[in-house]
């Protein structure tokens, strides 16, 4: 689940706080970063488990509805078409969601307030709408409703966000592309699986972990060096003025120069250049930019880079 362009951010976030503060080893600064790995696995499972404790507390809204005195005939007899969804009932009862929730436990339930709320805001939606009025009734409708709620009200919705704040640091900057994860994992979601849907790892693979690994402590163990070799390219800039963020994503994209060969160097270009579009300042995009390449072009004429 964690994929590189996961990997290269908390690489610079915890790189940033090290070099900053200074005040932990690498050994440890190597700890927190596994353990922002860990926070962002949870947070997936955080979201997994919203759908189903949205689900469960729109069945005890209906159900309350139907007990009352003097419900509406609509009350009696609801649609259960939301609250008897199936790709949520085979979520519920995936061997991988029981399995973490076993080594892990994540939930929501000392947030009812926010799951009403939530819950009704999604009833009132045209999503919720369409698909209880669709003539047909179907897993592949079922996944699709899903896949709708999270992807338009789920990194929009303020109280969520909030919320998530609120309950970790760690989780401030992570919400967009973790939701990315769900959806894919209810488009991967088959009925015939059942139980046995597998959900996403954590890693992909070994090599993910160890790509963190080494990009992580060879960021750390180089920074000065990698800082001064920056600084001979920032020219009619004090190195004062160059935003601090700027400088540490250079760094752990030299890192990514050096330690990886079979890593394109256009690749590790764009996906550094973004990063800084994202947590950096306005300019910072196009400043990291023309210094990396500049370093880049530098480096293959000494010999040092010779990938493409």
């Amino acid at each position: 689940m964690i994929n590189r362009i996961l990997i290269r951010s908390k690489v610079i976030q915890i790189a940033y706080s090290y070099f900053l503060t200074k005040d932990k080893t690498v050994m440890d600064a190597e700890k927190e970063l596994f353990f922002s790995f860990e926070k962002s696995y949870e947070l997936y499972h955080l979201l997994l488990t919203l759908m189903v404790e949205l689900t469960d507390t729109q069945a005890a809204r209906v159900e309350a509805a139907r007990m009352k005195f003097l419900a509406t005939p609509e009350e009696k007899n609801p649609n259960m078409r939301f609250v008897h969804n199936r790709f949520i009932e085979q979520l519920r009862n995936c061997n991988d969601y029981k399995d973490y929730h076993e080594k892990k436990p994540v939930t929501w339930t000392n947030d009812p307030e926010f799951l009403r709320d939530f819950s009704e805001r999604i009833v009132k939606s045209d999503i919720y709408k369409e698909y209880m009025e669709a003539p047909e009734d179907s897993y592949e409708n079922d996944c699709e409703f899903w896949k709708k709620v999270v992807k338009n009200m789920f990194c929009t919705d303020e109280e969520l966000l909030e919320l998530l704040e609120q309950k970790s640091l760690y989780w401030n900057d992570d919400l967009e592309i973790i939701t990315t994860f769900v959806l894919k994992t209810i488009k991967q979601f088959s009925e015939a699986n059942g139980e046995s849907q597998a959900l996403l790892p954590m890693f992909k693979d070994d090599d993910d972990a160890e790509f963190a690994k080494e990009l992580f402590r060879n960021t750390l163990l180089h920074g000065d060096e990698y800082r001064s070799y920056i600084e001979n390219f920032i020219r009619n800039w004090e190195i004062e003025r160059v935003a601090f963020m700027d400088i540490v994503i250079m760094m752990v994209a030299m890192s990514e120069f050096y330690k990886f060969p079979s890593i394109p160097t256009r690749v590790t270009l764009n996906e550094y250049i973004e990063l800084a579009k994202s947590y950096s300042t306005a300019k910072s995009g196009q400043f990291v930019n023309g210094v990396l390449n500049a370093i880049a072009d530098n480096l293959k004429k000494e010999g040092v880079l010779t990938k493409e």
